[in-house]
């Protein structure tokens, strides 16, 4: 079950933030020929250490940087389509056994709140709280604390926003997938800001994203996800930045060096 694989330690420094590290329980998987621990990433992964305020996880489609956040997200005790850990819902069955095979270690701290963001499902979690809403209880209505408006009411991007501002307390984990999906850049600079406020009020995130706006977050955590596995590497060493650098240094260039014949 969830949760059954916490490690809580008693030490100062470790208590300052709610994830200390993750380890993969490696003995206690019969093969790494099967989805997911197939996955490069997974096959060379020990033990993560994660940065008491953000840590990102970068790197191409398909490297399972998002697999492992699910996991680390189910592992703690959130819905696998996300939303907080009162979210009891499920349009498919989707996500991997992989959090049964996770470790995690946390510090005295706990949180006092938190949200697993998906871009991909989030249209489900909007859909999930009009749902409860509209069900007869004691209990206050879910909605307003994500906004004024109603997330469906707003396009994907205002939502997000709209769930970072409003929804996000503070002192929680964060955990979000690809934030920056129809996000401006402007509102991915917003991101950054209200990520900062939380950080200031003891929040943690762990973030996967292609945002080289998003992960300049400064001091924070980067693993790179590949081939090799996951490395930890400096914000200008990574694939997003050089590329998106480059580009944007002589643009008609690079176009020209794509669009060349054969």
């Amino acid at each position: 079950m969830p949760g059954d694989d916490i490690i809580y330690h008693p030490s100062k420094l470790i208590s300052q933030q709610y994830i200390s590290e993750i380890r993969l329980k490696r003995d206690e998987i019969s093969s790494f020929d099967q989805y997911p621990f197939s996955l490069p990433a997974v096959r060379h992964l020990d033990v993560l250490q994660l940065h008491p305020a953000v840590t990102f996880f970068v790197g191409e489609n398909g490297s399972g940087k998002s697999t492992l956040l699910e996991a680390i997200a189910v592992a703690f005790g959130f819905n696998a389509e996300g939303g907080s850990r009162n979210f009891r819902f499920g349009t498919r069955e989707s996500h991997s056994e992989l959090y049964k095979f996770l470790r995690i270690a946390k510090g005295i701290a706990r949180p006092q709140d938190g949200f697993f963001l998906r871009a991909e499902s989030f249209f489900n979690v909007a859909t999930e709280i009009e749902k409860l809403d509209a069900e007869p209880g004691p209990g206050p209505l879910v909605g307003p604390s994500f906004g004024e408006r109603a997330l469906h009411e707003q396009s994907h991007g205002e939502s997000f926003i709209a769930l970072m501002v409003n929804r996000f307390y503070g002192e929680g984990l964060y955990l979000l997938d690809e934030p920056e999906a129809a996000l401006s850049p402007s509102r991915q600079l917003s991101v950054i800001t209200r990520i900062h406020d939380l950080v200031q009020q003891r929040s943690q995130f762990i973030i996967a994203t292609h945002s080289p706006i998003i992960m300049a977050y400064p001091e924070a955590h980067i693993y790179s996800f590949s081939t090799n596995g996951i490395e930890r590497i400096v914000y200008k060493d990574t694939e997003h930045f050089r590329i998106t650098r480059d580009f944007l240094a002589n643009p008609q260039h690079v176009l020209r060096h794509l669009m060349a014949p054969d």
